[in-house]
This record gives C-alpha cells, structure tokens and sequence, in this order.
C-alpha cells in the first residue's frame, strides 16, 4: 500500500484508456493541454485551500478545477479556428474555491432519499447499465497495470474493488453486472460470479444495489441446447436482461433467421424481455455493427434493445448527423430506416462512449444531441463500462456539468441538455426499464483497507492490447492487422 503522501492522480481521467475491446486513442492536444495545466492548477489550488495536493486532487473542488481547465482549452482552440464550441463544461470559476459549490457541481441531489413503489425516480440518482469486474479462475488473462497496490495485477478487477469504485467512490445507486464475451470455464465473469459480486454489495450497501445479465451465446454449440440454457439461467437468477455479443465469439445478426430470430423468441419465452447488445467499439467487426438493430426491433415490438456504446467507434469523427455516415449515426440511421423513432423499444447507451468523448466536447455535443433527436431523452441510458476506467465519478461530474451551447442547439436542431434530461438519462430512464424500487441515497463510505486513487485499470495504449488480448483472447479482434 502506498503512503499517506503519495498523489492519486488528476480526478478528470483524460489519458487513453480502453475496456480492452477496442484500441485506445492517442493523447491529442486538446486532452493533453488539460491535463497539463490541471497538474499545474492542482498545486496552485490545493495551496489556496491550504490542502495536501492528495486532498484537493480527490475532492470535489479537484473535480472541478479540471472541468473547467478542460473547459478553457476548448475555448481556445475554438477561437484560434474562428468558431465557437459545441460542447461547453458549465463550471463556475468559484467552484473551485468554494468546496459546497464545488460539490453540488460534481455530486448533484445524488443524496435524495428513495421513493416509494411507483412513483417517480428521485432526482439526481444514478444507475450505471454496464459495470464488470473479473474473477481469475480459468481465464488466466494478465493486465500490464497494478495500480491498485495488490500484488497480482489482475486483483485490481475483483469484486471487492468494482463494488468500492463504483458503489462507495461515487454517486452510482444501482449497478448493473454486464457479461464479457468469454465463455466456458474460462469465463472471468460467470453468472455465478455476477451472484457472488450481487451478495458483497449487499452486505456493504443493503439489497436492491446490483441487477445482473444472463450470458446468452446462441452462437456456440447447438442452437436448441443455448436456447434450452437461457431458461436454465433465468429460472435459477433474477435477470434484468440478457447480454449477447453478436461478433464475438462467431458473427451472427439479431435480424436474421437462422440465430436471431429463434434467440428473440427465447428472450420473450424467458420472460426477461430485454436485450443489451455490444454494438461498435469492435475495429470495424461487421457483426457488431447496429445495421441489424431497426429490423430486429421493428420485428420484435415486445422486446426492449438496449444498444452498448451507441454504435461508436472509436476512429471515426463524430460530427453532424450524416445519412451515409459511421459510428453512431449507423444506429441512428437504422433506426430511422426501420421506421422506428423517439420513444419506441431501442435504447441507446453511453458505456465507454462517453468516456472517450468527454475529452472532445464538441464530439460528445454531436453524438448526444443526435441520439436526443433520434430517440428521445427518455431511450438514453447512463452506463460506464467500469471497472476498466477506475471509479466512474469523473465521468459522471463531467456529464452533470456538460452542456449542448445554444448555438449548436439552433444550427443543428439539437435539444438542450437540461438537468431534467441527465437526471432521465443518469438514472430515471433505467428505473422504469427495470422496474427499479430506487434505494435510499448512495451506499456507504469506502471500506477500510481498500484506498482512494484516480487511476484507470484497462488497458492504455495499442501495446498493451496487443501483449495481454491477442495472446489471451482468442474470441476478440484481431488487432494486429
């Protein structure tokens, strides 16, 4: 363990970091002026408030400090190409020397007490749709990092630590335990496990804190007997969803006849209607594009799709919506083909997109202002894809604080992003998929013996994907082309 002294990192992490399904962008300069003089602003600050540069850099005024640098830097690069941003982090230069102000920026009314059966989600709370951790087992898969100060890197992705990162280290309410795309022995997040991480955040945080996913894989072995298997798992959990990889391990469509549709009548059969579908984020894998997404859910009108990471990859430039356009607008536009608009049976989910996004504000302006117009505030899921990106509060702050700027909203016909729709992206929306009995507050404080830090966990540059995943992982892409 690490000393008392010892600095936990900037909290607004803007550095490359991948959940190991995709490679990790390069630092650009706009992220890597922000981090730079938010190191320098950390010291500056943390004088003023006659604080340890290790007390500011995990406080809220930390927090803010580096939104609004990150701000700053936008602004400027803006100017120097004669245009205004999209995206604007709406952070008060007081914030950062009033610690309440400061707080209310970064935590919001995520303290509101719980309601009761059937009526609304309080204000502020948040539920997090994608969270994983790993149980060693068979898998035998190593990570280059220990940042966490265990021995064996691959302990900084136990249970114990996505229950302290994601339930006790910020606001999160509720977490959903999202499957991998392993299977067999090896598998690191087994439904077993999910059970086993459900149980330890109860015994910290109470019942109600924890959904999981069955791991549905159609794709693997007979079809009657993966089928037969999903009702084996759902009569023996309390599923919230059913989880599918459409490109990993084989490649098949959610539309097609010979797998999706049989795979779509054992969801109903189930009785867990829902399916969270990885869709982009895949090196350009044809199977996890949401080409299929429109049709099957035009199809299947009883079925709730919740579509991961929206459809983006990274690589490709977000911008204004284009009909022949990649990324996210492959989602829109399949939607839109389908005949299905704002409202209807498709979610679109945030996990690792905005992660990545939130370091380019005018492309996190684009990618939330088309999935408003496309679906809805009320079809917009908060997920973080954590354990990969350390705790998630940053994440979190940072979408509280962010804005679509007026004249974005007027240009491109983007709604503006009011504290009600993040309070229905953040958390209202997923109380009423799941049917959510929203608990009281956040959960408790850190459990002694397991230490606050700033760092990331996953995977940060194309060398670390290509020494631990190609070797390890045979079932994900090929990154080495």
């Amino acid at each position: 363990m690490t000393s008392d002294d010892d600095d936990p990192g900037l909290p607004l992490k803007l550095w490359p970091c991948s959940n190991g399904e995709y490679l990790p962008a390069p630092l650009d300069d706009l992220r890597a002026e922000a981090l730079r003089r938010a190191g320098v602003e950390a010291d500056r600050h943390a004088r003023r408030h006659a604080w340890s540069r290790r007390r500011f850099l995990l406080s809220s005024a930390g927090m803010t400090a580096g939104l609004a640098t990150l701000q700053a830097c936008s602004e400027e690069r803006s100017r120097s190409r004669g245009t205004q941003p999209g995206g604007n982090y709406a952070v008060p230069p007081t914030a950062v020397t009033d610690p309440a102000e400061a707080t209310t920026i970064v935590h919001g009314d995520s303290t509101a007490v719980a309601t009761t059966a059937g009526s609304p989600a309080p204000a502020g709370i948040v539920v997090d749709v994608q969270t994983h951790f790993l149980e060693f087992g068979e898998w035998g898969g190593q990570f280059p990092q220990g940042l966490c100060g265990e021995a064996e890197p691959i302990d900084c992705f136990a249970a114990e630590y996505w229950r302290d990162l994601v339930l006790t280290q910020s606001d999160t309410a509720v977490a959903v335990i999202s499957a991998v795309p392993v299977v067999g022995a090896a598998d690191p997040l087994s439904i077993e496990a999910m059970e086993r991480g459900k149980a330890l955040a109860a015994q910290l945080c109470g019942d109600g804190r924890v959904l999981i996913q069955g791991h549905a894989v159609p794709d693997v072995g007979p079809l009657d007997a993966a089928l037969a298997s999903m009702a084996d798992v759902a009569g023996a959990h309390d599923l919230c969803a059913w989880k599918v990889y459409t490109h990993a391990p084989g490649g098949w469509a959610l539309d097609d006849e010979a797998i999706g549709a049989p795979f779509l009548q054992a969801v109903r059969d189930t009785g867990v209607p829902v399916v969270a579908v990885h869709k982009g984020l895949s090196g350009g894998n044809r199977f996890a594009s949401p080409v299929d997404i429109g049709p099957a859910a035009a199809a299947h009108p009883d079925v709730s799709f919740l579509v991961y990471h929206s459809g983006y990859e990274n690589g490709v430039t977000e911008d204004a919506y284009d009909p022949a356009g990649g990324g996210v607008d492959r989602l829109v536009r399949s939607v839109a083909e389908a005949g299905l608009g704002a409202g209807g049976n498709v979610y679109a989910e945030l996990g690792s997109t905005w992660r990545t996004l939130m370091g380019s504000p005018d492309e996190a302006a684009h990618v939330l202002g088309k999935l408003l117009v496309a679906f809805g505030p009320e079809r917009i899921l908060w997920g973080t894809d954590s354990i990969w990106y350390g705790s998630p509060q940053d994440q979190i702050a940072a979408f509280r604080a962010f804005e679509i700027s007026p004249e974005w909203q007027e240009r491109f016909g983007y709604p503006a992003l009011t504290p009600a729709v993040k309070d229905r992206i953040l958390g209202a929306n997923a109380v009423e998929l799941f049917g959510i009995e929203p608990p009281a507050g956040v959960c408790a404080p850190t459990p002694e013996g397991i230490r606050r830090s700033n760092a990331t966990y996953g995977p940060r540059s194309r060398r670390d994907i290509l020494e631990t995943f190609r070797r390890e992982h045979p079932w994900t892409v090929d990154w080495s082309r």
